[in-house]
This record gives C-alpha cells, structure tokens and sequence, in this order.
C-alpha cells in the first residue's frame, strides 16, 4: 500500500491484522503473497516475508511487543504469528504492484476469451481490444487472488450484456473418488457449467461439466493435481 505520511510517501506491501483494535503487520513479497493465499500448502511462509518480524507500523519500524503477541496470538512464534496474518489478514499492496497486477491478469483474461469468443451473428471471432473494451464499458471486476483463468466464465457473462458472444467449449466426463470429490466439486463448479451431477454410493462424484476451450488443459492439469492423477476423465465436444 502506498501510505502518505506528511511529505514523505513510502511504499511497502503489507499484510495486516487488526484484533481488538491492535494492529499487527508482516512485510511481504507481493507475488508470493497472492501465490500463498491462493495455496498456502505450497510455500514456506519464510518465502513470502520479508522480513520475519512482526510489527505494529511497518512504515515506521515498530516491532509488536513480545507481551501482546502473546497476549493475542497464544504464542511469540513470529513465523506461526505471520503465517495467520497472511491467511486471515488483510494484504495492501502499494498501488503500484496493485495497478500492474490487475492491468496484466485483465489483458490474460481477455486473450483467454479472444482466442475462442466469436460473435454468434456472424461467427467470426472477437479480437483482444474489443473483449478489453466490453470489460471497461461492463465495469468488470478483476479479482487480484485468482487466476485468471478462474475468472473467464464471470468475464464472459458480465460482457454478453455489452457485446453477443458465444465460446467454444467441451464437455468432460468426469469421476473423483471419494477422498478427493469435495475438493474437486468446488474447482470444476468455477472452471466449468455442471450438466449434470451425481453422487455415489461410495461418495465418489460423477459429473458431465462444461468448460470452455481454452480452459481445457488447465482442467484437467487442476483435476489430475487434486486427485493425484486418480480420476477418470473423457472428453466430448459440444
């Protein structure tokens, strides 16, 4: 976040937690923070800060004290302490990285429907400026945690009030097992139109699901990585 401090502007991106009216802050890496929220499995926290210290102001260089981190988190472990301000907290970016995050996942998510997005009255294709175009005329919403690829089908439906568009798309055949369907239903249910759905005696999910066609390799790479390559997927096109 950009913070103006009198004359003085200084930038830093934070992560913050406010409890009881006490804040506590954690310097970040702003790529990496967006990558921990999305999968914090994956990271170690110590990637993400930098600085290992929590504090009170990070732009003026307060530390928490030892007393209320304890008071408040239960502990004095400033990698478990940030770890939760990361997880629960509120990330500010300086507005900077802010703008330059969402101009690049806004032109990633309108090349993503360029490459497929025709316009159904004369079936030739939208080119990249006019997608970009209906999403500033609809005012669409970039979100800076998701990948883009996750925001394409809300993209496409906010824009069809501004521009007729249809996309090619697939249909998947898809069966997860039961340990990881509960995990899997939410993704397919964002990538994808659920046709059809049932659930088995076992607990496994079947499911017949719509996916547009430049998300179709990005489907079934987030499938295979959810279940460990233990699923059953087919394909057939619209």
């Amino acid at each position: 976040m950009s913070f103006n401090l009198g004359k003085e502007k200084v930038h830093f991106n934070v992560a913050r937690l406010e409890i009881n009216g006490k804040r506590f802050e954690v310097v970040i890496d702003p790529d990496l923070a967006v990558k921990f929220r999305r999968n914090p499995d994956n990271f170690d926290i110590r990637e993400v800060l930098k600085s290992e210290h929590i504090f009170s102001d990070a732009q003026k260089g307060l530390l928490a004290s030892e007393k209320l981190l304890k008071e408040f988190f239960g502990t004095e472990d400033e990698l478990e302490i940030a770890e939760r301000i990361l997880s629960d907290g509120e990330i500010e970016f300086t507005s900077e990285y802010r703008e330059q995050l969402l101009e690049s996942k806004r032109r990633r998510i309108a090349e993503i429907i360029s490459r497929s997005a025709i316009d159904p009255r004369t079936k030739l294709p939208h080119p990249m400026h006019r997608i970009l175009s209906a999403m500033s005329e609809a005012k669409v919403r970039v979100d800076m945690f998701k990948k883009p690829e996750d925001q394409v089908k809300r993209v496409v439906k906010e824009i069809a009030k501004i521009i007729p568009i249809s996309m090619h798309s697939v249909i998947f055949t898809v069966k997860i097992p039961a340990a990881y369907s509960g995990r899997a239903y939410s993704t397919i249910k964002a990538m994808g139109t659920i046709r059809s759905e049932s659930w088995l005696s076992d607990g496994s999910l079947k499911a017949d699901v719509e996916v547009s066609a430049p998300l179709e390799l990005d489907f079934i790479d987030k499938i295979n990585k959810l279940t460990h390559g233990d699923n059953y997927i087919t394909k057939k096109e619209v």
